[in-house]
């Protein structure tokens, strides 16, 4: 068995290679959740959701399942960053929760708010498809050493 070789940056790389790089490509939560990344980088990753089968009980887009993709993209992002020597694990996130998403696709956009040694964080605005505002996020992610455990 070959080891695979590891590019020195992530920036530019394919979504599907990058996704070729992690232990569970997207990891199981995401793929039932039907999260994909559509653009990634260490300053912006943007990824969609469909609303069906993400619903709360009054058939709404559930706040909860808006914060798996907040948490997400930052996550794709600060990953990112901290390539090579050390990865990215959420110590924070918040989520304002603005207006119901009932049908179609929800759009996450991740913009870097700081990309230092230690930590990284992202601001998350979810969309729907009318382009209206459906959750404003924050998330801070501590970057540490690659297999160390989280903080």
């Amino acid at each position: 068995m070959t080891e695979q070789k590891l590019p020195e940056s992530l920036e530019d790389l394919p979504i599907d290679e990058y996704l070729s790089l992690l232990p569970a490509g997207m990891g199981p939560l995401n793929e039932k959740m039907g999260i994909e990344l559509v653009e990634i980088s260490a300053q912006r990753v943007v990824a969609t959701m469909p609303v069906e089968g993400n619903q709360q009980p009054f058939m709404l887009l559930h706040g909860g399942a808006s914060v798996v993709l907040a948490e997400t993209v930052g996550s794709v992002g600060a990953s990112m960053h901290a390539y090579p020597d050390k990865m990215a694990v959420g110590v924070d996130i918040n989520a304002t929760h603005h207006r119901s998403a009932t049908k179609g696709l929800v759009t996450a956009v991740a913009t870097a708010i700081h990309l230092g040694r230690t930590s990284a964080a992202y601001e998350v605005v979810i969309t729907d498809e009318r382009d209206k505002r459906v959750c404003t996020s924050r998330i801070t992610l501590a970057l540490v050493p690659m297999g160390s455990k989280a903080p």
